[in-house]
């Protein structure tokens, strides 16, 4: 019976905790860690690479976002690439499932130009108080060439900050 009773109190105190994470005027970093974006689409196959993501709550369960990323791969269409973007995610439950929008400019070494919106989904899950570790399925869709339109999947750091 006791552990039952603390295996709930904590429960309860994570879906508390997760709750304060997402309220308005709550500032965001994350990162995705390096080697962990893979993705394919059909010129680069498969690709590595890192993202830089900050973020602000305007309002409880909507973030803006800001994105810069460096992507290499062994392709010779595109070797490397860099994209910066902006975005938002809502917050759809309290535990952290999330819905992201966005929009990329994306600039390749082989003078490749590209304007991409994309969608995301993803959960935070909360290692503590302000730390998540964020898995998430996206798509980026490209109007220049279909063949750099991508599905993927990456893994990230979130750090929710608060002024507690």
């Amino acid at each position: 019976m006791t552990k039952k009773l603390a295996m709930l109190v904590t429960a309860l105190m994570m879906v508390l905790t997760a709750n304060a994470q997402f309220q308005e005027g709550k500032g965001y970093v994350g990162a995705s860690l390096t080697g962990l974006d893979l993705h394919y689409n059909g010129r680069d196959g498969f690709n590595f690479g890192l993202e830089a993501k900050g973020g602000y709550f305007l309002w409880d369960d909507i973030m803006v976002l800001g994105m810069l990323s460096a992507n290499h791969n062994g392709s010779e269409a595109v070797a490397d690439h860099i994209m910066a973007g902006a975005g938002a995610r809502y917050y759809i439950t309290q535990n952290g499932l999330y819905l992201g929008a966005n929009a990329k400019f994306i600039h390749a070494n082989h003078n490749y130009n590209d304007v991409m919106p994309g969608a995301e989904v993803g959960y935070a899950f909360f290692i503590n108080r302000s730390v998540t570790v964020e898995p998430a399925v996206y798509y980026d869709h490209s109007f220049n060439d279909s063949d750099y339109s991508t599905i993927g999947f990456k893994i990230g750091v979130g750090v929710y900050l608060f002024d507690d």
